[in-house]
């Protein structure tokens, strides 16, 4: 045990007088000194301390009773076994002659009175809490457990490694073989991103309309197209493209890509330059266009089985309306033609990454990256979309301001697809009969109109999205007008209320990406059926939600709810077609880690099979 050096707070030094008549105390006659009899000593303590520590820790590794150690400086956790007793004890022994101090965590204080004043005649002084140095708490792994990469300016992209700080502990950890290859990856974009030689070389083929010829960059081009949880679900779609397809990914700016998302790789930017030669074609860009692959494979003038080169690009059209020929994109024959094209251009509205897992070349690769199948959208979420700093404010200053100090919250995600914006009495008869037969929110007391007022009720913060601002009031004037049968005190918060969806509004869309992410660091979560919005609030936050079942005929449905099979997205629109028999199938029951969704019979979603409910 090192001496640590005396500083203001160390108890007072006894005066000369006492040193003096302390220096003249009788040696011991023991054949050893008294200094390293100390050293002695202290060596048996500490070798004691951490026995006794490890024992303890090992007794019961997973109890959430914890006390602190503090030895050299360092932070120790000793977590004692549930029903037992512990008699911890902080002591200060202080040097009768020069007044340093030596500070112990000791299980037996007595032995330590009784050992020190037999060897040495030195006082020993127990300290309480209070009086003792407070240890320093470690630092939560701001890199996810290396997902993220260090190296950037903390400051340009603050939630990029605050946002550990906002979120619990989760048993989910990546694969060391899917940190090995997102380093790759940004090694790769790094070497092929924009305005670099490479970049540049491939670009030149393309402006001159050539055909493809070997390319040491190939590039996929993400077009941003559709509502704001559609982008974000089928932008980490296309990234696990990328990744699995050996391609640098561009992202085409749209009106508000670059305001809500930070760059996610280190020394070159993800964002499709504005001078790329082919952009004014994008709006034009569908199933009939002439660069479209299922429209080309209609004509069969692309494919591996014509004598044509390989194009310079291809456009890829992945949209819900796609037809038979365009969802040829999930068979493996296709795939390896397009390893042949150095540019793929791709519109989605679609998490489709449940179907690339039943694309043959791709079923190693992605067990390695992903040996648990739910945590897909989860990992790579929280590896590519950081919010700016402008909608990380929103999402923290509301937090700090309503959810931080509440015991447990709660979040309930309302889409309504209706003609009318409601609110609606059979969707807020759903809200509550879901959180209450699911205890997530209790029931009130209409017998007693006042609480205890003992000040030790748990609190519960509510935290409502929806474009309606109706719901949020009904349910926060009940938990008002009447207290709640166990005690409970129940707030109920909604950042906004925009009225209808402003998919072009740059104020609209940060306002939607901070409470997608203020949905993500609940504790719970109640979401709505088909609602892309709650998908991605669930998966950033790894949250199995209970999902609200799509009302008919504005009914509220029985039962009103029931939970995920997975924190996974569904993919609302795949294909069912088996690309080796050439005939329809089933592909919720081709692997047992794609399933049909609970919300949507016909979509697919991922799973860990030996998980489902």
């Amino acid at each position: 045990m090192k001496r640590l050096n005396r500083n203001t707070n160390d108890p007072p030094q006894p005066s000369d007088r006492e040193n003096d008549t302390l220096s003249r105390a009788p040696d011991v006659k023991c054949g050893m000194n008294p200094i390293k009899l100390m050293g002695i000593f202290v060596f048996c303590l500490m070798g004691l301390s951490v026995l006794f520590s490890i024992s303890v820790i090992l007794r019961d590794p997973s109890s959430s009773d914890s006390l602190w150690a503090v030895a050299e400086a360092r932070v120790l956790e000793v977590k004692p076994q549930k029903g037992t007793f512990v008699a911890f004890k902080r002591v200060m022994i202080i040097h009768p002659i020069n007044s340093t101090t030596l500070y112990f965590l000791d299980f037996l204080p007595s032995l330590i009175s009784l050992l020190s004043s037999i060897l040495f005649h030195w006082p020993f002084i127990g300290l309480e809490e209070d009086d003792f140095p407070q240890p320093v708490e470690v630092p939560k792994d701001k890199l996810l457990g290396g997902l993220l990469p260090a190296g950037f300016d903390e400051r340009s992209c603050l939630s990029r490694y605050q946002s550990v700080l906002y979120r619990k502990e989760l048993p989910h950890k990546p694969s060391s073989y899917l940190i090995s290859k997102l380093r790759s990856y940004e090694v790769l974009h790094k070497r092929c991103g924009p305005h670099t030689e490479s970049y540049n070389k491939t670009l030149e083929q393309l402006q001159s309309g050539q055909r493809a010829s070997p390319s040491d960059c190939n590039y996929l081009v993400w077009m941003s197209f559709s509502g704001l949880g559609n982008r974000i679900l089928t932008l980490a779609s296309a990234f696990l493209y990328a990744v699995l397809t050996n391609r640098v990914l561009l992202v085409e700016r749209g009106v508000d890509m670059p305001d809500l998302f930070c760059e996610p790789f280190l020394g070159v930017s993800w964002l499709l330059p504005s001078d790329f030669p082919i952009t004014d074609q994008f709006n034009s860009f569908d199933q009939k266009s002439l660069h479209c692959y299922g429209n080309m494979l209609k004509k069969n003038i692309v494919g591996n089985s014509t004598g044509f080169a390989p194009l310079p690009f291809v456009y890829l059209h992945l949209v819900h309306d796609y037809d038979d020929q365009d969802k040829l994109f999930f068979c493996d024959q296709d795939q390896s033609y397009f390893q042949k094209i150095p540019w793929l251009i791709m519109k989605s509205d679609n998490y489709f990454i449940p179907s690339l897992f039943l694309i043959p070349s791709f079923e190693q690769e992605l067990n390695n990256l992903f040996p648990e199948k739910e945590t897909v959208f989860y990992f790579l979420g929280r590896y590519l979309l950081h919010p700016t700093n402008p909608v990380w404010g929103l999402v923290t200053r509301y937090y700090e301001a309503y959810l931080a100090k509440a015991d447990e919250i709660l979040g309930i995600q309302i889409r309504v697809f209706d003609t009318e914006p409601g609110p609606f009495q059979h969707v807020l008869d759903q809200i509550l009969a879901c959180t209450m037969k699911e205890n997530l929110l209790p029931k009130i007391n209409q017998n007693e109109p006042i609480i205890d007022p003992s000040g030790n009720q748990k609190t519960k913060a509510v935290l409502m999205t929806s474009l309606s601002s109706g719901y949020f009031e009904k349910l926060r004037d009940l938990y008002w007008e009447h207290p709640t049968v166990t005690g409970e005190v129940i707030g109920v918060y909604q950042p906004s209320h925009e009225g209808y969806q402003q998919t072009e509004k740059q104020m609209h869309n940060r306002k939607a990406w901070a409470e997608m992410y203020l949905l993500s660091l609940t504790d719970k979560l109640v979401t709505s059926s088909w609602s892309t919005f709650g998908y991605v609030a669930q998966g950033l936050g790894g949250l199995k939600p209970w999902i609200l079942y799509k009302p008919e005929n504005r009914t509220a449905p029985n039962p009103p709810c029931r939970r995920a099979m997975s924190m996974e997205p569904c993919f609302h629109a795949p294909p069912f077609y088996d690309c080796k028999r050439k005939a329809g199938v089933d592909t919720g029951e081709l692997v047992p880690h794609v399933r049909h969704c609970e919300d949507m019979s016909w979509g697919l979603k991922l799973i860990d099979h030996e998980n489902e409910l």
